[in-house]
């Protein structure tokens, strides 16, 4: 009995000291998402991804049915 107390005490300990934790995680999941969008539009409209893009698009558009 004595050990299921154990385990239940140590279960619950260090509960209180999170408080506050989720707000900060959300704001920097938030900057990390924004930061990867701002690399990610860089790389899709730079000239070289834009052209590969469209031949990839015209070519898929001319195969004879």
């Amino acid at each position: 009995m004595r050990i299921i107390w154990f385990r239940a005490r140590a279960a619950f300990v260090g509960r209180g000291s999170d408080a506050g934790m989720s707000t900060s995680e959300y704001a920097m999941g938030t900057i990390a998402a924004c930061a990867f969008a701002a690399v990610l539009y860089k790389v899709v409209t730079s000239e070289v991804v834009a052209t590969a893009l469209q031949s990839t698009i015209g070519k898929a558009l001319d195969v004879p049915f």
